[in-house]
Order: structure tokens, then C-alpha cells, then sequence
């Protein structure tokens, strides 16, 4: 295993996020708007991320949905809907930056409906506990975090909305992802752990997806983006260590590593000037 390959591939998924990131920003304040249709923006959107960033390639279909159609499945095709005023609606993107994926979803409101705000405000904070504990227990299988993501969802009053909470992820073009290969995906009867390497020696990395639906509302929320195990420490399989103290041993660590370099190069300084007779030494 390379782990020089390991952590290019890991810079690249990162930089492919936080250009997908960028774009959404972009989606929200310059095309997001009520009075078009699903595949109108859909378009629109494409055509932006053409213009503004270069995207010529997504590794899955654009997913523009608004209203009852937030509560369908990736796989339906559902007809066109106009976007309301007072509208909820998912944009979910799969742009390829430099032969690296993204795979990144957002859920936006238009309007002042309270359950459609707290809906939207509820998906982050979901996914940020789901990934704690996936930070915190190192050897946890897919089926594993997609039980806590349920648990996580019905702690907050949601139905988690789908049979999985998230993917593999890597270079384009990568090979598709059979359904019948349940250890590829966060979900039920994947009991691989995931931390697990891949068939060519790697580390793995995951899409980590919450799906929050309100079927007596008819109004559902998708957040997804990059799940890694990077920030986990060397001691994160301590069960009495928090991820906080993970990190502050980790600063402490690479503190210690910088004034062991200095050290080092101070002596060898000195070393030196000793042996060029610059510095006298009593005995």
C-alpha cells in the first residue's frame, strides 16, 4: 500500500468537494428561484457549472426536485414540477473535477414554512453526529452507521428516507457500483468494517447521505457529502478518548515533532562549529 498514493487520492477527493462546494453556493444565490421548472433549472445548472467551472462530466443524473417529489427515489424519473413560491426543493450533483468525483446534495427553502426551515436546518447537524461516531469507532461496518443514521433521524422526529446512507467514492471514470455488492454501501447486511482496505490495497472512501422525509407533509431533505477516517488519530480506538481530545493530542504530537526537528538541527549546528575549531570545548 502506498500511503503517498493514500493521501493524494484523499487531497483530490477533498479539492473535488470544495469546488463542489463552491458551486452550490453559486446555485443558491444565482439560480435557485420560483416559477421554473425541475428541468429548467436542472439546465441551468449544468450550463453555470459548464461556464463558471469547467464541468463537462457527472458520474450520476442531475437530481432537481421540488415539493412531494423531494420524498422519491434517486432511481424515479418523476414528471416536471413547477417551483413554488413557498417551495422546498433537493439539488444532488455528481460534477468530475480533473478525473475526481464529487458527489454533494443540498437541501434549499423558498419561503418562511417553518418545517420546511427546520427540516433543512436538521440535516447537517444529523450528519455531523453521524460522522462522530463514525470517528469514534474505528471498526464500525456499514450496517453499523446506517443504524445510527435511522437512530440519529427519528431522535430529531424524521423518517430516515431511504435503504442506505451513503456510497463509495473515488476517481472517474470508476467502475459502477453493482447492487448486489451490499458491502459497498452504508446499509443494512454490510457487516465489512469500513475502514477496510479496497481490492487494489487503498483506503476506502465513503459518501455519507442523510435523507430525512415527512410523508403526512409530503416534503423531504437530502444532505450528502465526503465521509473520511483521516482525522482519526493513531490512539482513536481508545474507547476513553473523544474525538476533541484525539485532536488536541494530535496538535500536542506534531508540536513535540517540530521542537524534536529544531533540536535537532540546533545540535548540528553546534556540531559543526566544534569541529571546524569555531567553538572550544572544556573537559
Amino acid at each position: 500500500m502506498s500511503i503517498m498514493h493514500d493521501d493524494n487520492r484523499i487531497a483530490n477527493l477533498r479539492d473535488a468537494q470544495t469546488k463542489a462546494e463552491a458551486l452550490f453556493r453559486h446555485i443558491e444565490r444565482r439560480i435557485i428561484r420560483a416559477g421554473i421548472s425541475e428541468k429548467v433549472l436542472s439546465r441551468e445548472v449544468y450550463d453555470f457549472g459548464e461556464r463558471e467551472f469547467g464541468i463537462k462530466k457527472y458520474w450520476h443524473k442531475r437530481i432537481v426536485r421540488s415539493g412531494p417529489n423531494t420524498l422519491l427515489p434517486y432511481a424515479d424519473s418523476p414528471p416536471d414540477r413547477i417551483i413554488q413560491e413557498d417551495d422546498i426543493l433537493i439539488v444532488d450533483l455528481g460534477p468530475v473535477f480533473e478525473s475526481y468525483e464529487a458527489d454533494f446534495a443540498r437541501t434549499f427553502v423558498l419561503g418562511n414554512d417553518p418545517l420546511k426551515i427546520k427540516l433543512r436546518d436538521d440535516l447537517e447537524p444529523i450528519w455531523n453526529k453521524v460522522r462522530e461516531y463514525f470517528l469514534e469507532n474505528i471498526h464500525i461496518s456499514g450496517e453499523q452507521l446506517y443504524t445510527v443514521a435511522v437512530r440519529e433521524a427519528t431522535r430529531r422526529g424524521w423518517e430516515f428516507g431511504a435503504p442506505l446512507a451513503g456510497h463509495l467514492i473515488g476517481n472517474f471514470p470508476h467502475e459502477r457500483i453493482p447492487k448486489d455488492q451490499i458491502n459497498l454501501y452504508i446499509t443494512k447486511g454490510n457487516h465489512r468494517p469500513m475502514n477496510s482496505l479496497g481490492a487494489d490495497g487503498h483506503k476506502r472512501h465513503w459518501i455519507l447521505e442523510i435523507y430525512l422525509h415527512d410523508h403526512e407533509h409530503k416534503i423531504g431533505g437530502f444532505f450528502e457529502q465526503l465521509l473520511t477516517d483521516d482525522d482519526r488519530y493513531i490512539f482513536s480506538e481508545l474507547p476513553s478518548v473523544n474525538v476533541r481530545q484525539l485532536n488536541a493530542l494530535s496538535v500536542v504530537y506534531h508540536a513535540g515533532l517540530l521542537i524534536l526537528c529544531l533540536a535537532v538541527i540546533l545540535l548540528a549546528v553546534y556540531m559543526s562549529k566544534v569541529l571546524n575549531g569555531k567553538i572550544s570545548v572544556l573537559y
